[in-house]
């Protein structure tokens, strides 16, 4: 890998190394009969019946101007449409160019094969010829050429690129196999991207039992299991001030992080519950709480069971749950506003971050514009005045479980003479007036409160608000409308009539065709493994242990310094708005890349640092003089050095790599590369073989990428 995808360019340069990857079953753009230019056609011209026999030689550099494009080896599901593609053109500098796909209908006679509408972007300029390619379900098309402006001066054709002719008659459907063998359950890369997307990472074990069982059996047993499946760290409520008795370990302990953080990696790496603790930590990331400002670990603990609890219950449910839990109060300051001193902070970011979102959506995520192509706000500054009033009057429970500490642990109560009881209007969309858009004055705030959250919930951009965040956060950060529109739909109704159903919701976004696949080379599909997963991920793979490396030992879980110096501090995110924001866009790009927030040249480095660190040597036990047994923590590498004393060409450990981190998909040059700086090593030493081509293969932007 070059220096350049060491930096912060690692999604670009993953998306160039995996984009010739050839998947049987993803979408083919049709061809002239003896060229790799597009087969096209003025969609104001055509009939809608016989193809056209000859591509058009240039198309008008104009930002109005639409192309007809033709595809097939499509197999789409009902109702799945346009918005289930998208479309880009690279021209000869490099420079990639979206293209925004307005329509997508079978042809008439040929329904095998789809005419696609797409609007040329007006960027694009008088630039010649350009590659074109479509993305479906997180697979790249074939490239073929579309001339704009003038014939000529393009990019070359991708390697092993070939025409690509109409079909005379529909495609034969694609059989799985693995190892040349047909296969019944999920092959080995939609496996191990499953165990990615569901966990903290994949285990032997884990892998194991997924060979036998399908996904969905895995998920029942996950969402019925108990939690949790680490026991909850002992915490006992603190004064607000440290004692002056209290040193060393004892603030560590009470006033710090540091005991959550030890829990939630240990449950991480070992926990049954792994589903869950998945989607409590990527509800931890939308409805936030931070360790920075309520530095208590006793004063979290009770959030972060609300949300434990709540993870495959009603988001409802959740919402209000977590409105009165006593760390939320105290973060976003709801439990010292009342109506003579009002405090905005709750009702905010209850509606920005929490729910609705700043501006209306469609169902499928996409922004509601209005005539003039603007979008449309969701609420406004008097909105908020009024939900403001709402959560208004209410405070900790005065009654403590623990002498002279304030109560943290029980919901928080109402004082009825703190709250605001004028009227209120809240959230207007259709249906709301049976939502309690309008509160009457005179009401006591519990009701007040119970009629708000309804009046949020039942917002339509409630569901694809939130399903789009979990998708972000489980399989890809910049999801289709499709996919999203999915989803929604399931938040909607989970098909029993109840809405807001988040197992029914985190089912179908880790079983959709969008999820699932063996092979995904759509360029800008999956997500760079935030900092928490890229070290669970690489330490469950290789059977971590405790620091001696001893067979059955175990982790102390003292790993959060690692995530910390790439930015990521478990359960103390720098804002409320996260670590960073859902709505990021990969500089350079209109690629939605929330985690690229958060990758610097500085933590780009850092990342390589934690895989040489786990690889060459050992994360660190606990603090010097803790009481806590420090273990430390390592990996094991039996296997990798095995491989590395029986094939001395160094084949068979970067191809179990490749299949381990890479779901298969390493590209021929990085082989190349990782295969050249093992065999660099001298053959005697297969341990330092297998440690060099495990650092290559996780430091390389083709896993840091998880696709």
């Amino acid at each position: 890998m070059s220096a350049l995808c060491a930096s912060v360019m690692v999604f670009v340069c993953a998306a160039f190394a995996s984009a010739q990857t050839v998947i049987p079953d993803a979408p083919v753009l049709i061809s002239e009969n003896n060229s790799t230019r597009a087969l096209t056609v003025s969609p104001f011209k055509w009939r809608g019946r016989r193809l056209p026999t000859a591509a058009q030689v240039a198309w008008p550099v104009d930002e109005e101007t639409r192309v007809s494009l033709f595809v097939t080896n499509l197999d789409l599901m009902k109702g799945e449409g346009y918005n289930a593609f998208r479309a880009d053109a690279e021209d000869a500098d490099g420079h990639r160019y979206p293209l925004k796909v307005e329509s997508l209908n079978p042809v008439m006679g040929r329904e095998w094969i789809y005419v696609m509408t797409v609007k040329l972007n007006g960027q694009i300029g008088d630039v010649g010829d350009v590659l074109v390619r479509v993305t479906w379900r997180g697979m790249s098309s074939n490239r073929t050429r579309l001339a704009i402006g003038h014939l000529g001066d393009g990019p070359k054709d991708d390697p092993g690129a070939i025409p690509t002719p109409a079909p005379l008659s529909p495609p034969l459907p694609q059989q799985p196999t693995e190892g040349g063998q047909q296969r019944v359950g999920p092959i080995s890369g939609d496996r191990i991207r499953f165990m990615e997307q569901a966990t903290f990472g994949p285990t032997p074990e884990l892998d194991a039992l997924l060979r036998r069982l399908n996904f969905a059996i895995y998920l029942g047993q996950q969402f019925d299991l108990p939690y949790p499946s680490t026991p909850y760290p002992v915490l006992t409520l603190q004064p607000d001030n440290i004692p002056g008795t209290c040193t060393g370990d004892c603030i560590r302990d009470n006033y710090t992080m540091y005991p959550l953080q030890r829990w939630f990696y240990t449950d991480a790496l070992y926990g049954q519950g792994q589903l869950r603790r998945r989607v409590s930590w990527a509800l931890s990331q939308i409805l936030v709480v931070s360790g920075l400002d309520v530095t208590h670990p006793s004063r979290i603990l009770p959030y972060i069971q609300k949300l434990d609890e709540h993870a495959f219950g009603n988001y409802k449910d959740l919402l209000y749950q977590i409105t009165l839990n006593p760390a939320m109060g105290d973060y976003l300051d709801m439990i010292r506003s009342t109506r003579n001193n009002p405090n905005e902070n709750y009702a905010r970011e209850v509606l920005q971050l929490f729910s609705v979102g700043l501006f209306m959506l469609n169902q499928d995520g996409t922004l509601m514009l209005d005539g003039s192509n603007n979008p449309i706000p969701t609420y406004d500054q008097t909105t908020v005045n009024n939900f403001t009033k709402v959560f208004t009057g209410w405070v900790l429970n005065p009654v403590s479980p623990v002498p002279s500490t304030r109560n943290f642990i029980d919901p928080l109560v109402l004082n009825q003479t703190n709250h605001d009881i004028t009227a209120k209007t809240l959230l207007s969309y259709p249906g709301s007036a049976g939502h309690f858009q309008n509160l009457p004055a005179g009401q006591n705030g519990a009701t007040d409160l119970t009629q708000a959250i309804d009046n949020i919930f039942y917002h339509p951009n409630v569901a694809p608000f939130v399903s789009k965040q979990l998708i972000q956060h489980l399989v890809t950060s910049d999801p289709t409308p499709a996919y999203v529109g999915r989803v929604a739909a399931v938040f909607n109704d989970n098909g029993l009539g109840v809405r807001g159903d988040l197992r029914a919701v985190v089912r179908t976004i880790l079983s959709d065709v969008e999820a699932r696949g063996d092979v995904k080379n759509d360029p800008n599909y999956g997500h760079l493994r935030e900092p928490v997963l890229f070290v669970t991920n690489t330490l469950r793979w290789f059977n971590v242990r405790a620091a001696s490396g001893a067979v059955g030992s175990t982790s102390d879980g003292y790993i959060n310094p690692q995530t910390v110096a790439m930015s990521q501090d478990v359960f103390r995110p720098t804002t409320v708005f996260n670590y960073y924001s859902p709505g990021y866009i990969v500089p350079g790009t209109t690629v939605l890349g929330p985690e690229f927030q958060i990758m610097t040249t500085s933590t780009s480095l850092r990342r390589i640092n934690y895989v040489n660190t786990i690889v060459f040597n050992t994360i660190p036990s606990t603090l010097p003089g803790s009481t806590n047994a420090p273990t430390g923590t390592s990996i094991d590498l039996s296997e990798l050095q095995a491989l590395a004393t029986t094939d001395l060409t160094g084949a068979q450990l970067v191809d179990t790599l490749n299949t381990k981190l890479l779901h298969g998909t390493m590209s021929a040059e990085m082989r190349n590369i990782v295969l050249t700086g093992v065999l660099a090593v001298p053959s005697n030493n297969p341990l330092l073989r297998a440690r060099q081509a495990l650092y290559l293969v996780a430091t390389s932007s083709q896993y840091q990428v998880q696709r």
